[in-house]
């Protein structure tokens, strides 16, 4: 009778450590989908509706969480110094390719480079548009380097932060036109889009997603995209090239994991994200937000980074270090 309740016993103990293993294994399974700049931007409006097929796919909850600074820097950095074990993925801009760029240029460590990184898959590639208020003098982009010609310093432009997309998309701008404007960095694309709608800055670039309610609204105005092309939801809009400046510039969206992942992990990830990016319910979310939806991945993503990563490299040479 005693050994059988001690087999009791032990089995009950037995159990609760099964348990108790199965309980911390559940909550390393979350997938934490780093987004390093601020709700409403355009990575935080991707990775949302993303997150849902992407959690049906996995079979793991995949949750948002944003982490913000330094224009995307801080979350980045963050997200490259996790485990490659695919529980921790991030939802980046261009603005990846860019810090390290930055960083080089202004003397600073380096907070992480790409070799942190695996790519997963593009998702989007979004020509950048400048915007105004809808009550702004200015309805074309002539109209409004005109005056900044003619008043140095006296308007100013809000970006999602120093070195960020919207930051290097307008000094591009800028630069070609000859001009100079006063720059006030923010911490994400949503904040720099308030920032013009509250009056505090003049001007803005952003993706046309991220002020598409707005522009429907008829609260903000579009003057031109850096597209190559006009956009399919703007046909009116033109390109900056016809209005006369040889810029062009896309604010894209990609899935990247911490370097080290093994083999099986990435085609898993891979697959998982070229399903999820096909899933109708994210395609319809990223059509009502007028954003094209752009899947590359494999050696046709890498070879699409490594030519954006030179060609941004140079342009941030041009801007030079800046605080």
């Amino acid at each position: 009778m005693w050994q059988l309740r001690m087999q009791g016993v032990l089995a009950c103990l037995m159990l609760l450590m099964i348990q108790g293993v199965h309980s911390a294994e559940s909550s390393d399974k979350n997938v934490r989908l780093i987004v390093p700049l601020a709700p409403g931007g355009i990575a935080d409006i991707t990775a949302r509706p993303l997150a849902v097929p992407l959690s049906r796919e996995l079979g793991q909850s995949v949750i948002v969480e944003n982490k913000i600074g330094a224009g995307g820097a801080i979350g980045m950095a963050y997200a490259a110094n996790q485990k490659p074990d695919g529980n921790t993925l991030l939802m980046a801009l261009s603005s990846i390719l860019i810090i390290p760029e930055a960083d080089k240029v202004s003397g600073r460590p380096q907070s992480y480079t790409m070799a942190n990184f695996t790519p997963i898959a593009l998702v989007s590639a979004d020509p950048t548009v400048l915007v105004v208020r809808a009550d702004s003098p200015w309805k074309t982009v002539n109209d409004l380097i005109r005056d900044a010609r003619e008043n140095p310093k006296k308007y100013s432009y809000s970006s999602s932060g120093i070195y960020g997309t919207t930051h290097v998309a307008q000094a591009m701008l800028w630069q070609a036109a000859g001009v100079d404007l006063l720059h006030v960095p923010y911490n994400g694309g949503g904040p720099s889009l308030t920032a013009l709608l509250a009056g505090q800055v003049d001007v803005v670039a952003q993706a046309p997603g991220t002020a598409a309610a707005q522009q429907k609204a008829g609260t903000v105005r579009y003057l031109g995209t850096w597209g190559a092309d006009r956009l399919k939801a703007y046909p009116d809009l033109p390109t900056m090239k016809e209005q006369g400046y040889d810029v062009e510039f896309y604010i894209w969206s990609g899935l990247f994991s911490p370097a080290g992942l093994t083999q099986e992990k990435l085609v898993q990830l891979r697959r998982a994200a070229k399903s999820s990016i096909n899933d109708p319910g994210f395609i319809a979310a990223m059509g009502g937000m007028n954003t094209p939806i752009k899947y590359l991945d494999g050696p046709d993503l890498e070879k699409f980074i490594s030519q954006d990563q030179k060609r941004l490299a140079t342009v941030i040479k041009n801007m030079g270090k800046l605080e």
